[in-house]
């Protein structure tokens, strides 16, 4: 009989009592866990592993947890979790400006803590490439870009590679596959944001941004992800499958 592999999950966090806390809550309900204090030990930890998901502290002893997100999201697109004893929203809104795709605040409730790990994990993997046949993939052309949502990959029509985070492409599939229409905040955080994770206003907000400057000409003059003010964003363009 074949053994289920348990996810991998990386814990960065300068707290012991917090490392602690978080290795054996996760290890104790289905995930295989590594717990490291600071950045060096963590980049140690990505060399020698394979992780499917990263707990990340924002507030660092004598670091700074932004750039270290900043610096994994430039070599991988794997979930990043953020974790903050700070409350406050301009936190929440450069991480994930940066790179995260999710944050919980401290002291969280453990429930919750496992809720959004379960649900990044199953966004994860449900959207993951498999290797299958180039022509099962299943793509989106408009303009010069080419959004190829089985591999989850975004490319100029050349071939030219842009890399996402997971929030950006959850976001730009949801604007891709209704274009010509407008949509709320609301309606996108419904169809981008992992079950349970935590709603507010700036959210799609900052991800429009990122998206527009990664798509966008001019991102001052969007071409493409246009604002109506009032009401939310409209995709505007001819959207075909290749």
């Amino acid at each position: 009989m074949t053994e289920t592999r348990r996810p991998k999950i990386l814990i960065v966090d300068d707290e012991p009592d917090m490392r602690a806390l978080l290795q054996d809550l996760l290890d104790d309900n289905g995930f295989d866990t590594i717990a490291v204090a600071d950045g060096n030990a963590m980049q140690q930890a990505l060399g020698d592993n394979a992780f499917s998901l990263v707990i990340l502290d924002l507030r660092l002893r004598g670091e700074d947890g932004l750039q270290l997100a900043r610096e994994l999201r430039a070599e991988s697109a794997i979930p990043i979790m953020m974790l903050t004893g700070k409350g406050d929203e301009t936190d929440r809104i450069l991480g994930l400006e940066l790179a995260a795709d999710d944050f919980l605040m401290k002291p969280f409730n453990v429930r919750e803590l496992l809720a959004r790990v379960r649900a990044l994990l199953r966004r994860s993997a449900a959207t993951s490439p498999r290797a299958d046949d180039r022509h099962s993939h299943h793509r989106l052309a408009f303009g010069d870009w080419i959004l190829d949502l089985t591999a989850r990959q975004l490319s100029r029509s050349d071939g030219t590679p842009v890399e996402l985070t997971f929030g950006e492409f959850n976001l730009l599939e949801a604007l891709v596959q209704s274009p010509n229409r407008v949509l709320s905040r609301d309606q996108l955080l419904d169809m981008t944001r992992s079950d349970n994770s935590e709603v507010f206003d700036r959210t799609i907000d900052v991800l429009i941004l990122r998206l527009r400057r990664k798509l966008e000409p001019n991102p001052r003059q969007p071409r493409y992800i246009r604002t109506e003010r009032g009401l939310g964003y409209c995709f505007h363009a001819q959207v075909s499958q290749v």
